[in-house]
């Protein structure tokens, strides 16, 4: 069994517009990492395009602890290609993913690699056990979410867990393998296999600064999640096409028998059409819509661009 005197450690930090909080994620990080037996460690900040003073903060920082490596890239590219970029570059044995709100706490570090070790795990994930902070909508939309990805999806995700994780050399290795642009990393994660187990933890509210998953952001990482993890969405739009082909035949049937028969009383007039035609249209518009968004995705994928742009490297 390996022993952890002799790992050598990345952190994976992804940064957009954290110049509140950033020193305090340093200190925290750098704290922890002082603070347990290992066989070394670099602290990969990738700055996601902030406009604020995140970077000039790294830069400062970097100058006096060479353990600090930047990735800086042309523009806002999102937080999976960051977190995407920190494990095809890391060194590590192992990789630990952490955000740079300080949500997740860094002082886990030693426990998550505690548990890599004694039951020889591949993947530590945090199964957040409570979310301070959070808002009552926050809380519902993630707990459904959760539960729709696993009614869809082939790979059944843990409810209440995020990016905050320990992978080894065989998990990142397989990662860097996926082909595709657009990725829903803590799916893949699941979706590559191997021994997994949780550590459980308290998600404390946001450091300082402001959420970067508004919701808007929210809807489309749900929808890259849905329809880049899962074809049930297909299958269900199918589904329900036949479902009101059945429909539509039975309610011509009972028009006809009571025109035929005389054996309803079917008032004259434009309603039921209205309702037939509108209720019908939404399920083609929203079967269309799903179509579309496969489509897109598609076409994403055949661009071949790629997932990000670095414009600047430090300390590698």
């Amino acid at each position: 069994m390996q022993e952890a005197q002799n790992l050598f450690i990345s952190i994976i930090i992804p940064c957009f517009n954290e110049e509140q909080v950033i020193s305090h994620t340093y200190e925290r990080v750098d704290k922890t990492m002082k603070s347990f037996k290992h066989g070394g460690y670099e602290l990969i900040f990738i700055n996601d395009g902030s406009r604020d003073k995140t970077l000039e903060i790294l830069r400062g920082i970097s100058q006096k602890d060479s353990h600090v490596k930047i990735l800086s890239f042309s523009r806002n590219f999102g937080h999976q290609p960051a977190v995407t970029a920190g494990i095809n570059i890391c060194l590590g044995d192992i990789a630990i993913i952490i955000d740079a709100d300080l949500q997740d706490p860094p002082e886990l570090f030693p426990e998550m690699v505690k548990i890599y070790l004694e039951q020889n795990a591949n993947v530590v994930y945090g199964l957040r056990k409570e979310r301070k902070g959070e808002t009552f909508f926050k809380r519902v939309s993630a707990k459904y979410f959760y539960k729709t990805i696993n009614f869809l999806s082939d790979t059944p995700l843990p409810v209440d867990t995020g990016d905050f994780r320990l992978i080894d050399k065989h998990v990142i290795e397989a990662f860097r393998s996926l082909p595709e642009k657009n990725k829903y990393i803590r799916g893949l994660i699941s979706w590559i296999g191997f021994k997994q187990v949780p550590v459980m933890y308290v998600r404390e509210e946001r450091f300082a600064g402001e959420t970067k998953y508004p919701l808007s952001k929210m809807i489309k990482f749900a929808s890259t999640s849905l329809l880049y993890f899962s074809k049930k969405p297909l299958k269900l739009a199918l589904t329900i096409g036949l479902i009101s082909i059945v429909i539509g035949i039975g309610l011509a049937i009972w028009v006809l028998t009571g025109l035929i028969y005389r054996t309803n009383s079917i008032v004259p007039g434009w309603a039921s059409t209205i309702i037939a035609l509108i209720f019908f249209g939404g399920i083609q518009l929203l079967t269309i819509g799903v179509l579309g968004e496969y489509l897109g995705n598609m076409f994403e994928e055949i661009k071949n661009r790629p997932e990000y742009i670095i414009h600047e490297k430090i300390n590698f």
